[in-house]
């Protein structure tokens, strides 16, 4: 059975009730054993709205792509925040993604009146009323957009380290603990894009240590 594409309901909803500009927030990256968890903060114009946004994980990395340039040119605020490996340390992989999801909502050029966020969670310190959507990024299209913006820009940021430290492949797998990313973490060690947090890269820095 094919899933209903997202809509702007909830958005409607909320503007009925005064919100005159909402936002919608998701983040890509918090499996992966390297590299930020990116989130993005998307307001888009009601009066031109992108044909066909959905969630980033059901599009091919071209229509990402095409899409990513349709809300670029067409909404009225979109904001990124990385959140490196180190925070996601210090704050763990779930406080780290809601601060990031604060942080976006901040940095929109637009105050937002009203936030729609992908799953369980409202984030802390939002500078509006946040409302959880569970599986949001296919409900509704702020959230669809912003989960192509964060998932394009963190695919991005994958491409550069893979130029810092080739030998992990990480324009590949995207930090995601794959065969070949393994392979490569126990032959050459964690690099500084990795979460020393998540267990299989700790497991291989204790190795490290034990053999100095």
């Amino acid at each position: 059975m094919v899933s209903p594409a997202p809509d702007f309901s909830h958005e409607d909803a909320l503007m009925a009730r005064g919100h005159r500009i909402v936002a919608g927030i998701d983040e890509a990256g918090r499996g992966p054993l390297a590299g930020p968890v990116v989130v993005a903060a998307v307001v888009l114009d009601p009066a031109a709205l992108p044909s066909g946004l959905n969630d980033s994980k059901k599009l091919s990395p071209a229509r990402r792509e095409s899409l990513f340039t349709a809300i670029m040119a067409s909404a009225m605020a979109v904001s990124v925040v990385a959140v490196p490996p180190a925070l996601i340390l210090a704050r763990n992989i779930r406080g780290a993604t809601l601060w990031g999801m604060a942080e976006a909502a901040h940095n929109l050029s637009r105050a937002p009146g009203a936030a729609l966020i992908d799953g369980r969670d409202v984030p802390p310190g939002l500078p509006c009323p946040g409302h959880a959507l569970i599986g949001g990024d296919g409900l509704s299209l702020s959230v669809a957009a912003a989960s192509i913006v964060a998932k394009v820009m963190r695919d991005r940021m994958c491409a550069i380290m893979d130029c810092d430290t080739p030998q992990f492949g990480f324009a590949g797998h995207k930090g995601y603990g794959t065969a070949i990313h393994m392979q490569a973490l126990t032959l050459h060690g964690a690099s500084r894009h990795h979460r020393a947090g998540f267990a299989p890269v700790a497991a291989v820095l204790r190795a490290c240590e034990g053999a100095s």
